[in-house]
């Protein structure tokens, strides 16, 4: 195992390199840059070209590509991360004053569909051929293919406006500091964030459970007389997790970073809201910083993840 964890370290750090190149090429090629975003094409008419061309040369815009990809990764490297191009506040404050937000609502998002998805997928498996089965599995459909942000708005009519049960939306109100504050503005974009998530979930538990009830030794306990819930829960249900827990570990660092529908939609001041202001306003230095803290988090969590599958199932070798 020693030998594939460093080789797998080996290979994450020119998989960074290249997917970080490739993401400042694609901000490259958007049409504008920061400075036209500042100003504003009323006000830039009115100011002479020298002065703008002064401004993009003070803000390093003027350099070629490859300088000032590999001045930004230089800066990574010493831990300079920089700053924002359209407030100037340091992009290491506003990425950690936006994180803590966006961790809770994933993490929150991430418990609430592995537990419902995995409940309900052991039953369907469980009622294989049942119409409580043939339910579920529409349901789960249903919640993989229902778009985010319709989910969301429709949820906001029903449960804020119309019935007054949630908050519209933000994390919290003004003198409010604790979690139990912030529950009730949490749990409606959770909800909503988790219900896709909960359809695959659920689709893995049952297919694995089907797989692991037919396996040899879920034979050989029925044949020595245990009880069928202790065969059920006891020894299938441990084999039949194995892939659900690679895909909650997978979506957990793509919920950090996917969170940007939700967050708008909730008016939830996390990363995502922040990536999109970023986008919006070709804001660089703030893009490549949450572009490259959201795949680093999928690579580290594959990482992980390998290390954890091989650690629950024995069966599973590190090579």
């Amino acid at each position: 195992m020693h030998t594939y964890i460093i080789r797998r370290i080996l290979i994450l750090i020119p998989m960074l390199l290249v997917i970080t190149f490739l993401i400042y090429l694609g901000i490259e090629l958007m049409p504008g840059d920061a400075v036209s975003f500042m100003i504003g094409p009323e006000a830039a008419a009115n100011i002479p070209i020298e002065r703008l061309d002064e401004l993009r040369e003070s803000l390093g815009l003027n350099d070629p590509f490859l300088i000032r990809y590999f001045r930004w990764l230089g800066g990574i490297f010493k831990g300079d991360f920089g700053y924002s191009l359209s407030s100037g506040v340091p992009i290491s404050q506003i990425v950690f004053s936006r994180l803590p937000a966006t961790i809770e609502l994933a993490i929150a998002a991430l418990l609430f569909s592995t537990l419902l998805g995995s409940i309900l997928g052991i039953i369907s498996a469980l009622k294989k051929g049942s119409i409580l089965d043939n339910v579920l599995t529409v349901a789960g459909m249903v919640g993989l293919s229902l778009p985010q942000f319709f989910f969301g708005l429709v949820a906001i009519v029903i449960f804020s406006l119309n019935l007054g049960w949630l908050p519209v939306g933000g994390r919290m109100m003004p003198g409010y500091e604790t979690f139990l504050d912030r529950l009730p503005h949490l749990i409606l974009p959770a909800i909503v964030l988790g219900s896709s998530l909960t359809g695959g979930v659920m689709r893995y538990a049952r297919n694995s459970m089907l797989e692991s009830l037919n396996k040899d030794f879920i034979k050989t306990a029925r044949s020595k007389g245990l009880p069928e819930w202790r065969v059920n829960f006891i020894h299938g249900f441990r084999v039949a997790m194995t892939p659900v827990v690679v895909l909650v570990g997978f979506r957990l660092p793509m919920l950090v970073g996917g969170t940007v529908v939700i967050e708008e939609i909730f008016q939830w001041p996390g990363m995502g809201r922040e990536f999109l202001s970023a986008v919006r306003g070709q804001d660089l230095p703030l893009i490549m910083m949450i572009a490259l803290f959201t795949v680093s988090a999928v690579l580290i969590a594959s990482f992980l993840i390998d290390i954890l599958t091989a650690l629950i199932d024995p069966r599973v070798r590190l090579e």
